[in-house]
């Protein structure tokens, strides 16, 4: 579960009720519940989103929600030390000897990739098929954060038609004081709903899409790398400074101080007992 994702959301949500609450009470919360407003603002979006989308994309939001949820980030310290681990057995015992270990690993796609290693396919065969796969990958992705991204723009656009259609009807009931602040109150509270459906929740989701996108390819490029490097027979600190190279800084100096506290304990015979 993505705590930052789902904290925003309800910090955001709840910053707005409370700020009503001081002002109005806990009563004041009923003049921003309007049917007609919800209508106008949720109807017309889920219509423009299905002319956008075809239809099976527009029901595959809620997986791209869930993915928004609910991903996990991948460990790069636990990839690079798998791949150091690998190179230094298989230059000792050959391919063959990781074949156990492989079916462990749970990153599907570093899985799969080492598999074509241990099967004997050549390096311009596993380059080709990994990059085939990053680009359907990119595609995927591109296409949640369009989803979300029109989501956005069409919640407050559709927020501003009811705030219009608001104005109409209140311009139309001038000579009937009594149904001028209903008119008034469907204008304001469409706007409302729209602008705050558009900027606090949509917009912000496909930036999260975007990033987590961004994070994932760069995880299957570092595997990518790692599996190309295995392929070509290198060595276990080759590999581990080329992979190195697509870390921050500071998770570089993780990997350094943790091999250090470990050079330490065997130093002194592996700690106290």
């Amino acid at each position: 579960m993505d705590v930052a994702t789902i904290g925003g959301i309800l910090i955001g949500l709840g910053m707005i009720v409370t700020a009503i609450i001081l002002k109005e009470g806990v009563e004041g919360i009923a003049h921003f519940v309007d049917v007609k407003a919800i209508l106008i603002v949720v109807g017309g979006t889920m219509a423009a989103l299905l002319v956008h989308f075809p239809l099976s994309r527009v029901i595959g939001i809620f997986k791209v929600l869930r993915k928004i949820l609910t991903a996990k980030e991948e460990n790069t310290s636990e990839i690079i030390a798998t791949f150091v681990d690998f190179a230094q057995r298989t230059r000792r015992e050959g391919f063959l000897s990781i074949e156990g270990d492989v079916k462990n690993i749970e990153n599907d796609f570093m899985r799969r990739s080492i598999q074509l290693v241990v099967d004997g396919q050549d390096r311009d065969f596993i380059k080709t098929m990994l990059e085939t796969e990053l680009g359907f990958i990119r595609e995927r992705h591109k296409v949640g954060q369009e989803i979300f991204t029109a989501l956005g723009t069409y919640c407050p656009a559709l927020g501003i038609i009811g705030t219009i259609l608001g104005m109409i009807l209140m311009l139309r009931t001038l000579t009937e004081p009594s149904k001028v602040s209903t008119a008034m109150a469907i204008a304001l509270v469409t706007a409302f709903y729209g602008l705050s459906g558009g900027y606090l929740l949509f917009y912000p989701m496909a930036g999260k899409l975007k990033r987590r996108s961004e994070e994932e390819i760069l995880i299957k490029e570092i595997i990518l790398r790692g599996v190309l490097l295995l392929q070509s027979g290198a060595s276990p600190r080759v590999i581990e400074s080329n992979l190195q190279a697509y870390l921050e800084p500071t998770k570089r100096a993780e990997i350094v101080a943790r091999k250090r506290e470990e050079r330490e304990m065997r130093g002194t015979g592996g700690g106290p007992a």
